[in-house]
């Protein structure tokens, strides 16, 4: 059943705090929650935005799991998708029927984006994945770092009983995304963090275009090298370019 968002009238400093623990949890310090961000892109009220951060307190032992988890797979520091805990929020205030993203690896941005779903009681995450396992028994610094450890699979720090529902299809995106966007009725959520090349990011923002429903949010990760295919895109459909503070992650909503 869907738990609605109860709503306060002012931030709270408890709402800070359930989002710093979880934060800490992970043990990502690049996680800190970006309310502006969130709020750009949802166009939530801050009462509204403050109460679903409210929430992310139920969210520690998740993360403490899978920081244990990736610990557990030879990774003391896992890449890691830096706005995790924006992506359940996301979620919680969008109420989609449809996510997609390319790029799963260990499993940080699913896992999140599969807690919100729960939360809300309905809705399919669709993940696309082309994985790279490690070469050798020990991880070598020449090998790219999201590389799967000996024996592990997409999504493999993923508490696994979320994997119950999600849609997870293995393959290039070049050939899996046309046919799975042809599947869907429309999609609320999209996040490429795949193959990032200028050519690649264009060819997914374009694919999944058509099915972009009102007010879609549109997500980018390492766009430090792809140069100005998002911008590009935006400039398509209408939108200004969301960054998230400083970093190289970049989003915007479909008008």
């Amino acid at each position: 059943m869907t738990r609605a968002i109860a709503t306060e009238s002012r931030p709270s400093a408890r709402a800070r705090a359930a989002a710093e623990r979880a934060r800490s949890a992970l043990g990502d310090r690049n996680a800190a929650f970006d309310d502006r961000w969130l709020r750009a892109l949802s166009g939530a009220s801050r009462e509204r935005v403050d109460a679903v951060r409210a929430e992310l307190a139920e969210l520690v032992p998740y993360e403490q799991r899978i920081r244990a988890e990736q610990r557990a797979g030879g990774r003391s520091y896992y890449a890691q998708f830096r706005a995790p805990l924006e992506l359940y929020a996301l979620v919680r205030l969008l109420a989609p029927d449809h996510i997609i993203e390319t790029g799963v690896s260990s499993g940080v941005s699913s896992t999140h984006f599969l807690l919100g779903l729960r939360e809300n009681g309905r809705g399919t995450l669709h993940s696309i994945d082309l994985p790279l396992s490690q070469r050798g028994s020990r991880f070598s610094s020449r090998e790219s770092p999201v590389v799967l450890p000996p024996g592990r699979q997409s999504g493999w720090a993923m508490p696994p009983e979320l994997r119950a529902g999600w849609d997870l299809r293995i393959g290039p995106s070049e050939k899996v995304l046309p046919a799975l966007v042809d599947e869907l009725p429309s999609v609320r959520i999209f996040l490429h963090d795949s193959k990032h090349t200028p050519a690649h990011l264009l060819f997914e923002l374009r694919t999944v275009r058509p099915k972009l429903s009102r007010g879609a949010v549109v997500i980018a990760d390492n766009t430090v090298w792809t140069g100005a295919a998002f911008p590009r895109f935006a400039r398509e459909v209408g939108a200004p370019v969301r960054r998230r503070r400083r970093s190289d992650l970049v989003a915007l909503t479909v008008p």
